[in-house]
């Protein structure tokens, strides 16, 4: 895939590698949170990887298929059980999410198949492996998540519905994923394995919320005295923008008035926009704006 105009200066380029490196380290990080902390406490994680984890046990104790040395079957039924999604993320979130969403998902299956579960646990308490592990893993999903693309799972569906049902809760989907899988191990596993692992989703989630700045929405304000910003926003962070003119209050010289609505995680790269323009621009920005009417959410800038 050619990197096109989106890549065509040593910046972009830049700021590719950066997401390239945030997608590989926060996988194999939360891989280490997975295979190195939980799982040797046989704890169940949340999501499709506790799906894959529940599926890993029925393969190796029920069916008895032969351990593979070296490689974890949970990166396999992880990537397999996502397969489908990458139709829905073509058809709903477009080309370049599925694309973005196969390499990360590809790579996070790498992760878990290739970082091996510890043979003891690394805690002796359930409690301080719930936190731990839940930190970890939940700050390399979060990290996955800052470089633009989706970890895979719930994330592409509720991603999806959110873009086809502008009120929907994302929440939502991770909660009834969630009750089918905490439901199956209260059903095969004793009370204390269900509660501990409950712990651990609920810190997972703590932590990659902590990461996740593509929830905040931010307003920004900007003036300028020079003309060329907005097609700069448009073409290179695809916000739109609206603008009037105005005066200055104290020179009373023509300025440029403009308004937009960013991620948290999007803002640095429009200030670098802004400042590319005009180094003399002044900019307001207001954190953690509600918003109600045609907002696109999505994880690629």
């Amino acid at each position: 895939m050619k990197l096109g105009k989106r890549f065509d200066t040593p910046e972009k380029r830049k700021h590719l590698l950066y997401r390239i490196a945030l997608v590989i380290g926060g996988n194999f990080l939360f891989a280490v949170g997975v295979n190195r902390i939980i799982s040797p406490m046989n704890l169940y994680s949340s999501g499709f990887t506790g799906i894959s984890m529940l599926l890993r046990l029925f393969v190796l104790k029920f069916l008895h298929f032969p351990q593979i040395p070296g490689v974890d079957y949970l990166g396999i039924i992880y990537f397999i059980i996502n397969i489908p999604l990458f139709i829905l993320a073509y058809k709903v979130l477009g080309r370049e999410f599925c694309i973005t969403s196969m390499i990360s998902i590809g790579i996070a299956a790498l992760a878990m198949a290739l970082v091996p579960v510890a043979k003891e646990p690394l805690f002796d308490d359930y409690l301080t492996a719930c936190l731990v592990g839940g930190i970890v893993s939940g700050t390399g999903a979060g990290i996955v998540l800052k470089g633009g693309t989706s970890g895979g799972g719930q994330d592409i569906i509720g991603v999806a519905l959110s873009k086809t049902h502008p009120n929907f809760s994302v929440g939502k989907i991770s909660i009834a994923i969630n009750a089918v899988i905490y439901g199956i191990c209260f059903l095969l596993f004793d009370i204390q394995t269900v509660i501990y692992s409950m712990i651990y989703a609920v810190v997972n989630a703590l932590a990659l919320d902590y990461q996740h700045t593509q929830n905040i929405n931010v307003q920004v304000m900007i003036f300028t005295k020079k003309e060329g910003i907005t097609d700069k926003v448009i073409h290179e962070l695809r916000r739109g923008l609206t603008y009037w003119r105005g005066n200055g209050g104290y020179t009373d010289e023509d300025t440029y008035v403009l308004t937009t609505m960013v991620t948290k995680y999007e803002l640095p790269r429009l200030i670098e926009i802004v400042r590319s323009v005009d180094p003399n621009a002044f900019v307001m920005s207001n954190e953690g704006t509600k918003i109600y009417g045609n907002f696109q959410k999505r994880f690629t800038e």
